[in-house]
């Protein structure tokens, strides 16, 4: 069973990515559900600190799509990461849709600085920690790599084209670093 502030969290999270962050009121949030103004103020200071909130699980998700086990092979390891990326695309395209546009929107980008700067890392470390056991040396700029491609193809399936390719985009960069 859900506590108060998860299903705050996520009817937050479903209004925000419906209407958009600034449309969206906190009574909105309180009537969706079925919950007073004086519980989402007990949990949350602000609208700004539930958009954190979502902000940051959404990041806890994205780091557990990654293997720690240390037994995998790193082509084992990247393989884990694209196969979880491409089916939370596919499941959550419209928790993925507000991600993108909180990111963009300068209000909300403001809000969320210093959470982007901190997942950016985040997954900077994880997938550098992998590619070390490729190529030390240009472990960095595979991992900018990987990672550009990763954004790249989840920007144009979000929001550039209707019939996006988005089975086999995952399996072109599975083949690619397969053999890596």
């Amino acid at each position: 069973m859900k506590s108060k502030k998860e299903i705050i969290v996520e009817t937050a999270t479903n209004l925000f990515a419906e209407y958009g962050f600034e449309k969206t009121s906190v009574a909105a949030i309180c009537e969706a559900a079925s919950v007073s103004k004086g519980l989402v103020y007990h949990h949350f200071s602000s609208k700004d600190e539930i958009l954190i909130a979502i902000y940051e699980q959404s990041t806890q998700d994205m780091m557990n799509l990654s293997s720690n086990d240390s037994e995998k092979k790193a082509n084992e390891k990247l393989s884990e990461i694209i196969n979880a990326v491409f089916q939370q695309l596919e499941d959550n395209k419209l928790f993925f849709k507000l991600n993108l546009n909180i990111m963009f929107q300068p209000s909300t980008r403001k809000i969320l600085e210093t959470q982007i700067k901190e997942r950016a890392t985040q997954l900077f470390i994880v997938v550098k920690q992998i590619f070390n056991e490729i190529d030390k040396m240009n472990s960095d700029v595979l991992s900018y790599v990987f990672i550009s491609e990763i954004d790249g193809i989840a920007l144009s399936y979000l929001s550039s084209f209707e019939e996006y390719p988005l089975q086999e985009m995952k399996n072109q960069l599975l083949k690619k670093y397969k053999n890596d």
